[in-house]
C-alpha cells in the first residue's frame, strides 16, 4: 500500500456561522496531546486579529490530524461569500468536503455557491447537519433541503448517495442515526465522522509521475522564515534546498530555492526534508511567488491547471488622501506608498484587482464584495495608511451587445408583521422574489434575485424596517441586463462651511436639523459631511459657530446644552451611504466623509456645468 493511501485531503466549507471553525476546533481537542489541549483556545484556527474581532473566518487556514494510522489534512475555509475567492483557490487542494449546513437555517448563499464549486471540481461531498441540538433545530428538513440543492445544481444525474452526518460542534458529539438520543449520542464522540472521511473521501490521486507540480494556493510572510508559500503536491516530489523553478501565470520560469518545507500538525509546523504526492505542505524560501504558481522542475510538457476565480461584481476607487486633514494621523500618504501596498495585496488576494488609471493618484479596486473591501480598508489602515475610498459600484459589462450588471440571490428572515414592508421595498428595488415560506413561530423566509447595487446601503434600512429583528444573507448569482438607475440617498446632508473645532452651541443648533456625525472638541473642515439632514437636499452649515457673549444674564440663555450622541461611522456603514460626489476619508484613528469638491463655489460650478471634477 502506497503511503498517499492514507492520507485524506479535507477542506470544511460553510455558510458563516454554521460552525466550520468550532467543529475543526473539536476535531483538535480530540487528536492532540493533553498538553496542546489545554493550551488550544477557543475557535483556535481564527489567529488572525481581524478574525478574532468580527467573530468569522477571512482567510483559508490549513491544519493536519491524525486518526488511527491517517492523517487528515484540513483546510478551514471563510463562509461569507465575499471571501469565495479564498474558498475556490482551497477546491484546487482537496478530494472532497465536510459541507455544514445549520439544523436549523439550512441552505444559504454560500452552500449553494460552495457545491456548485464542488460539482464543477468533481469532489466528494460529505454532508454534516450541524446544530442538531439547537431549539427549533429540524434536520430532517434540512436534509430535503440538501437533496433539492443537489438536485438543482448538479442534475438529474447527480448522486445523491453520500453519507449523512449529524452533529453538534459545541458539544463534541457527531452521529449517523437521529434515533440516537440523552447521552448515548455523547459514547462516540467526533469517532463516527472521522470514520466516514476515511471511508468516503478518496486519497489522493497517485500519478506516479517524476515531474515535480508543487501548487501554490496562498502565500504569507513570516518573521523567521521570510516569504512562505501553501500548497500541495500534484506529482513528483520536493526537497529541501531542491533547485527548481517558479512557473507563473505567464509561462515564465524563475529559479528558486525551498530552504525549510513543514507538514502540518494540529496547530504546529512539523519540518520535513522532503514532500511527495498528496502532501499539503508549506514551503519557505519561495522568494517572488503568488498563489495560482506553480514550482516545477523543468517547464511543463502539457498545460497546467489554473487555478479558476470568479470576477470581480464591485468596484470603488483608491485615492490619496487629499483633504486639509492629510498627514496628521497616518504615516503612509504617499502615490508610491499606496499603489505598493494595493499591488502588493494582489499578489495573495486572488479575488482582488487593482487596474491604474489615468490619474496616478487614483486606483481602481474591483473586490467581491463590501466586506471583502472593508477587511482591506481596516487593515490598511491599522498599517497606518492615509486615503479616500469612492462610492462602490456594480462592475458592469456588455455581453452580446447587451448592458449588464451583476445580481445575487438574497436571503431575508423576518417576523410575519414585517412581510408586507419588506415585499414593497424589495420590489421597488427590481427584487424578483423566488420563493416565500413561513414556520409556525411567525417567521416569513423570503427568497429574491435582486440587482448587487440595490442591496448596497439597504442593510441599515433593512434593520430599521424590521426593528433589528430581521436577518438578510446574499451571495453573488450571476450577470443579467441592466435594470434601471437608482434613485440618490433620499437625505440630503449638512456640510461644514467652516475649518476648526465643532462645539456644543453650533452642534446644538445644528441637531434639529438631521443627525450628527461628529462631537463637540471634533476637527472640522470645509466640505466636510458631518450629518445627515432631515429633509432632501444638501445644505451648508456652521458647526464652529460660538455664543456671543453679552453683559445680560438670565436663567434661559444659561441652560445647560444637552446634545445626542453622534452617530458611530463604521467602514461599511460609510461606503454604503456615500454618494458620487462625496468620498470617505480613512485614516488610522478616524472616519470622515467628505464632499469631492470641497469649496461650495465649486460644487455650484460643477452642478451648472462650469467645472469638471
Amino acid at each position: 500500500m502506497n503511503f498517499q493511501e492514507k492520507i485524506r485531503n479535507i477542506a470544511v466549507v460553510a455558510h458563516v456561522d454554521h460552525g466550520k471553525t468550532t467543529l475543526i476546533d473539536k476535531m483538535l481537542k480530540e487528536s492532540i496531546s493533553k498538553r496542546d489541549f489545554e493550551a488550544l483556545s477557543e475557535r483556535a484556527m481564527d489567529s488572525d486579529e481581524l478574525e478574532k474581532e468580527r467573530g468569522i473566518t477571512i482567510l483559508s487556514k490549513c491544519t493536519g490530524i491524525k486518526y488511527k494510522d491517517y492523517r487528515i489534512n484540513i483546510v478551514d475555509t471563510p463562509g461569507h461569500g465575499d471571501f469565495g475567492s479564498e474558498v475556490e483557490r482551497v477546491l484546487a487542494m482537496v478530494d472532497g468536503v465536510l459541507l455544514l449546513v445549520d439544523a436549523f437555517d439550512g441552505p444559504m448563499p454560500q452552500t449553494r455557491f460552495i457545491l456548485k464549486k464542488c460539482f464543477e471540481y468533481n469532489l466528494h461531498v460529505l454532508l454534516v447537519i450541524n446544530k442538531i441540538d439547537r431549539p427549533g433545530a429540524r434536520p430532517e428538513e434540512v436534509l430535503e433541503m440538501v437533496y433539492d440543492l443537489f438536485l438543482e445544481l448538479g442534475g438529474e444525474n447527480v448522486n445523491l448517495d453520500f453519507p449523512v452526518i449529524y452533529a453538534s460542534a459545541k458539544e463534541g458529539y457527531a452521529i449517523k442515526d437521529l434515533k440516537i438520543q440523552g447521552e448515548d449520542r455523547f459514547k462516540d464522540k467526533l469517532n463516527p465522522l472521522f470514520d466516514a472521511i476515511i471511508d468516503f473521501i478518496p486519497h489522493p490521486l497517485i500519478l506516479n509521475k517524476p515531474e515535480l507540480e508543487f501548487l501554490v494556493t496562498s502565500i504569507g510572510h513570516d518573521d523567521f522564515l521570510g516569504a512562505t508559500a501553501i500548497g500541495i503536491v500534484k506529482s513528483g516530489k520536493l526537497k529541501v534546498n531542491d533547485s527548481v523553478y517558479l512557473y507563473n501565470a505567464k509561462d515564465e520560469l524563475v529559479k528558486t530555492k525551498p530552504n525549510k518545507i513543514f507538514l502540518f500538525d494540529g496547530l504546529k509546523r512539523t519540518e520535513t526534508n522532503e514532500i511527495n504526492e498528496g502532501d499539503i505542505a508549506l514551503a519557505a524560501g519561495l522568494t517572488g511567488v503568488n498563489a495560482g504558481d506553480y514550482i516545477v522542475n523543468d517547464k511543463p510538457v502539457s498545460p497546467l491547471q489554473r487555478i479558476k476565480i470568479d470576477e470581480p461584481v464591485i468596484l470603488v476607487n483608491f485615492i490619496v488622501n487629499k483633504s486639509p486633514f492629510s498627514g496628521k494621523e497616518g504615516k503612509l500618504v504617499t502615490t508610491r506608498q499606496l499603489r505598493e501596498r494595493l499591488f502588493k495585496e494582489v499578489s495573495n488576494n486572488v479575488g482582488l484587482k487593482v487596474v491604474e488609471t489615468g490619474d496616478e493618484t487614483v486606483f481602481d479596486v474591483y473586490g467581491r464584495g463590501l466586506l471583502h473591501l472593508s477587511i482591506l480598508i481596516e487593515k490598511m489602515r491599522r498599517e497606518g495608511f492615509e486615503f479616500a475610498v469612492s462610492k462602490p459600484k456594480g462592475v458592469i459589462k456588455e455581453i452580446d451587445g447587451k448592458k449588464m450588471e451583476p445580481y445575487e440571490l438574497l436571503y431575508i428572515t423576518v417576523k410575519d408583521e414585517f412581510t408586507g414592508g419588506a415585499l414593497e421595498r424589495l420590489s421597488s428595488m427590481k427584487g424578483n422574489l423566488l420563493d416565500m415560506t413561513k414556520d409556525d413561530k411567525g417567521n416569513t423566509y423570503l427568497e429574491f434575485v435582486i440587482p448587487s447595487r440595490s442591496i448596497m446601503g439597504f442593510h441599515n434600512e433593512f434593520l430599521t424596517m424590521t426593528k433589528g429583528t430581521g436577518t438578510m444573507n446574499h451571495n453573488f448569482y450571476k450577470f443579467d441586463e441592466y435594470a434601471y438607475d437608482i434613485s440618490p440617498r433620499k437625505n440630503g446632508v449638512m456640510i461644514s462651511m467652516e475649518n476648526g473645532e465643532a462645539n456644543s452651541y453650533g452642534l446644538f443648533n445644528l441637531q434639529d436639523r438631521g443627525s450628527l456625525f461628529v462631537s463637540p472638541q471634533g476637527e472640522v473642515y470645509e466640505g466636510m459631511v458631518i450629518g445627515i439632514h432631515s429633509k432632501p437636499g444638501d445644505i451648508t452649515v456652521n458647526p464652529c459657530k460660538k455664543k456671543q457673549l453679552t453683559n445680560m444674564r438670565s436663567k434661559a440663555s444659561d441652560e445647560m446644552i444637552t446634545l445626542t450622541p453622534p452617530i458611530k461611522l463604521s467602514i461599511e456603514y460609510a461606503l454604503e451611504f456615500i454618494e458620487d460626489d462625496e468620498l470617505v476619508e480613512f485614516t488610522p484613528k478616524s472616519i470622515r466623509l467628505r464632499k469631492k469638491l470641497l469649496s461650495e463655489n465649486d460644487r455650484k460650478k460643477e452642478s451648472r456645468g462650469l467645472l469638471k471634477v
